[in-house]
């Protein structure tokens, strides 16, 4: 039993979580219903962007009438391909509703507090520190009209990057949780070298989250990608999109035979090229991309600045003579790694690094 409305929010915020990354250009909302001081329904935004949180916590039949509605951000106010969510907050009564961000889009920002106001009903803003990052790749999205950039890589304690005698350079847990910063992105970028290796299925492989698999970007310039992979299994289940220079039309013609979705570019080597690529996939509607390379091409991430998060996995071994590198480690070693995050990997780390 509590009256503290940051505790409510925050529940509206570990709701929200469930769909990050599956609501495309919309913003991934939790909403919580409390009445009484117990919570009577609660909602989150529907893969793909709609239904609203809002909508899918007050579609259920209830009686809600002086009910407190806490919703992680500002409700819509603008007709869009549904009716906005002040409407049905109107409808059923709401007493009071809190919120903890401003909606950056112009077409309701800062106008829900009026409107709501206008039918008797109170709103107020409330500050929650916990969750003060939730929104950086939506507020990005709207400010640059650009998909929020996100990666990740495995290192050891002496920064290598290349386990010789294995696989992997991490632990299980943190494999596990690697899957976890995938399923929470509506895309991924790989490169042909990458998913040619290892054979990759770039999926979520977690209980719960493995009937989700976001869309596959493959970056294979020169058209290299083997002819007989796991992930051709997966195209009646995801998006797979190959990005090449090369124009040969009996390999282009081989692969939308098998149902790749073919993007030709000019080149891949300034950062004017890969904006232009970021710029198109968000007018596809991507908003949260995860890259999966190697370090070569991480490096050009880096180098280009067009990171906005890294995640670093790093074990607590040094690989010694079983390490090796493909690519220079200068621009990792550049990066402190001193934001950990509180996570038990069994022995592993990870850090987040913010560009």
């Amino acid at each position: 039993m509590t009256t503290n409305h940051k505790y409510f929010l925050g529940l509206a915020f570990q709701i929200a979580k469930i769909n990050l990354g599956k609501t495309n250009l919309n913003p991934c909302v939790g909403t919580i219903i409390v009445k009484n001081n117990s919570v009577i329904s609660s909602g989150v935004t529907s893969i793909k962007g709609r239904p609203h949180a809002e909508y899918n916590a007050l579609k259920i039949k209830n009686n809600y009438f002086g009910a407190d509605l806490y919703t992680t951000l500002e409700p819509c106010t603008h007709y869009g391909h549904t009716p906005p969510c002040v409407n049905i907050i109107v409808k059923n009564k709401i007493k009071n509703v809190y919120y903890a961000f401003n909606d950056p889009d112009k077409r309701t920002y800062r106008k829900a507090k009026k409107i709501l106001k206008d039918n008797n009903i109170n709103s107020k803003q409330i500050n929650i520190k916990d969750f003060k990052d939730f929104y950086s790749s939506y507020f990005f999205n709207k400010k640059y009209n650009l998909p929020f950039i996100s990666a990740k890589i495995a290192i050891s304690k002496d920064y290598y990057t290349i386990n010789n005698k294995s696989k992997w350079i991490t632990n299980n847990n943190s494999r596990r949780v690697a899957q976890l910063l995938r399923s929470r992105n509506d895309c991924i970028f790989s490169t042909s070298k990458t998913i040619n290796k290892d054979n990759s299925q770039l999926n979520c492989r977690i209980d719960g989250f493995d009937k989700y698999k976001p869309d596959l970007f493959i970056i294979d310039l020169d058209l290299k990608l083997k002819k007989n992979l796991s992930i051709y299994s997966m195209l009646n289940k995801r998006k797979i999109f190959l990005l090449t220079t090369k124009k040969n039309h009996k390999k282009i013609n081989f692969f939308k035979n098998k149902g790749l979705k073919i993007i030709l570019i000019d080149s891949l080597d300034t950062k004017y090229n890969f904006k232009e690529i970021f710029q198109h996939i968000y007018k596809l509607g991507y908003s949260r991309v995860f890259f999966e390379t190697g370090l070569t091409f991480l490096n050009s991430l880096i180098k280009h600045k067009l990171l906005n998060n890294l995640y670093v996995f790093q074990n607590n071994q040094s690989l010694k003579k079983n390490g090796s590198n493909n690519s220079s480690i200068k621009y990792l070693r550049k990066l402190k790694l001193n934001k950990k995050i509180n996570v038990n990997l069994n022995g592993d780390s990870l850090y987040k690094i913010n560009f």
